[in-house]
């Protein structure tokens, strides 16, 4: 199949053939013309109709093979909101057409579609013979030259995003005051004297450190990679890193892009601003730096305070720090002064306390009369005697009515008892005399048999266990035999 572009002739389709290929190939409509010159349906002149001519260019559209076409797209309206379908026109430098995207394809899109993208569209030319418009027909489409780098470019962003590479959470401060700034740059453009000459002006106190490096063409991102890695590294470390480059073209612009240079900003142990292209200018590596400026010239100075705005500032700061310590100091004085007024007031009062105390413990007698005391205590001795001596003396009479009445209670005692122990010694006896034990004494003797006491021959059997009660013991045996007592 045969492909087409609209800046270019086609690439295995020839306007000129030759006899025998058009004899192999048959006619083209339009060559055909003459043939059907005499079937009666045109004019007696050999004019077509209006839909015969329509026919014939449909006809010659139809015979076109497949078409890629590259071209800008303006007056886009789609989709349809009934049909779905998209028109709008594809055009270049010199020419346009009119281009129609049927729903069915247009809803397999990765993209919208609007005004100024570049297209790389393939399909057929149609002709619509009602109104005799022709269009082309695309089956497939893709963004291409510029739109197609914004793409993946837009693509890439989206990616580092989820990753969390532009958090603003991410993005480490710069130093408001940056003594030490390493510039990563070309070291042949104009950029890299606009940075000295920004940074010469507004602060000459700021040392910078130039790191040279390719910001286009081929090798250049592994170049700014190894770069930021040598700016990254100097000793002692610089306060920030400038990664600058002046204007371009978007495709000059793609070094900026890259992935891998991406996330060797957003590692770099260094803060990074970034300062490339101009201010509609937007790349990757400024989406995960830590600053971004709009040109090279706007980074510098971002780093770099003015030498008379930090006059300015370090006057004012003067001012307010003299003010401050002049109001420290009242204020610490006008405390001191209070301090002062509160410890006297305190050291007189306890003072004054100290000595009504000293003066009342002086008026102590202890200290006044010290023998008045002994004195005192001496009679206060005699008078304890008195008292005790006086208490003892009845303990004479107490002792001898205690003896009296120990006595009447011997007596009495005794008395109460003999009668009784008369009566019991009776009572004993009595018991003594019906104890069995008397009986035994006398040789009698108690048998004990299987059931008890045995009482009676009945009681006990030949061979039960026997034993026998004596006064001082107890006789064990067995039963040999029974003899009953004649007549009992």
């Amino acid at each position: 199949m045969s492909t087409w572009n609209l800046t270019g002739a086609p690439r295995s389709f020839s306007g000129a053939r030759s006899r025998a290929q058009r004899e192999a190939q048959g006619e083209l409509p339009w060559e055909r013309a003459g043939a059907s010159a005499g079937d009666g349906s045109e004019g007696a002149d050999g004019a077509l109709s209006v839909s015969q001519a329509v026919a014939l260019a449909a006809g010659a559209l139809d015979a076109l093979p497949t078409l890629t076409v590259i071209g800008e797209v303006t007056g886009f309206r789609g989709p349809n909101a009934r049909s779905g379908h998209c028109y709008f026109q594809i055009k270049d430098d010199a020419s346009a057409v009119d281009c129609i995207i049927w729903r069915g394809v247009y809803s397999k899109r990765t993209f919208d579609l609007r005004d100024g993208m570049q297209l790389q569209l393939t399909g057929n030319f149609n002709l619509y013979k009602a109104t005799g418009r022709m269009s082309f027909v695309a089956k497939s489409f893709a963004l291409a030259g510029e739109g197609m780098l914004r793409q993946q470019v837009a693509a890439l962003a989206e990616k580092l995003r989820r990753e969390g590479l532009m958090d603003a959470a991410r993005k480490r401060p710069i130093p408001a005051f940056c003594t030490r700034v390493a510039v990563v740059t070309s070291l042949s453009g104009a950029v890299i004297d606009d940075v000295k000459r920004t940074l010469r002006r507004r602060n000459p106190l700021v040392e910078l450190i130039c790191v040279g490096s390719k910001v286009q063409g081929e090798g250049a991102p592994e170049e700014l990679i190894e770069a930021l890695a040598r700016a990254a590294a100097i000793e002692p470390a610089p306060d920030c890193i400038l990664l600058v480059r002046g204007g371009g073209s978007f495709e000059d612009l793609m070094t900026f892009n890259d992935e891998r240079l991406a996330r060797a900003v957003a590692a770099c142990p260094v803060p990074v601003v970034t300062g490339i292209g101009h201010e509609p200018d937007n790349s990757i590596c400024d989406m995960v730096g830590d600053r971004r400026c709009s040109t090279p010239t706007a980074a510098a100075e971002s780093v770099a305070p003015a030498i008379g705005d930090l006059e300015d500032l370090l006057a004012s700061r003067e001012q307010r720090l003299a003010a401050a310590t002049s109001h420290t100091v009242r204020s610490a004085s006008a405390r001191i002064d209070g301090w002062a007024q509160r410890i006297r007031s305190a050291m007189s009062t306890r003072l004054d306390r100290a000595a009504v105390e000293l003066e009342a413990a002086a008026r102590r007698p202890c200290l006044t009369s010290p023998r008045a005391i002994i004195e005192g205590r001496r009679m206060e001795l005699a008078q304890t005697a008195e008292r005790f001596a006086a208490s003892t003396s009845s303990f004479d009479a107490r002792r001898h009515m205690l003896d009296m009445a120990h006595e009447r209670l011997t007596h009495g005692g005794a008395a109460i008892t003999a009668s009784r122990a008369t009566g019991l010694a009776a009572q004993a006896a009595a018991l003594d005399a019906l104890s069995p034990l008397k009986v035994l004494a006398r040789g009698y003797a108690i048998a004990y048999g299987p059931h008890g006491v045995a009482t009676s021959v009945a009681d006990a059997a030949p061979g039960d266990e026997l034993r026998v009660r004596l006064a001082d013991g107890d006789i064990l045996g067995t039963v040999a035999s029974v003899e009953p007592v004649a007549g009992a």
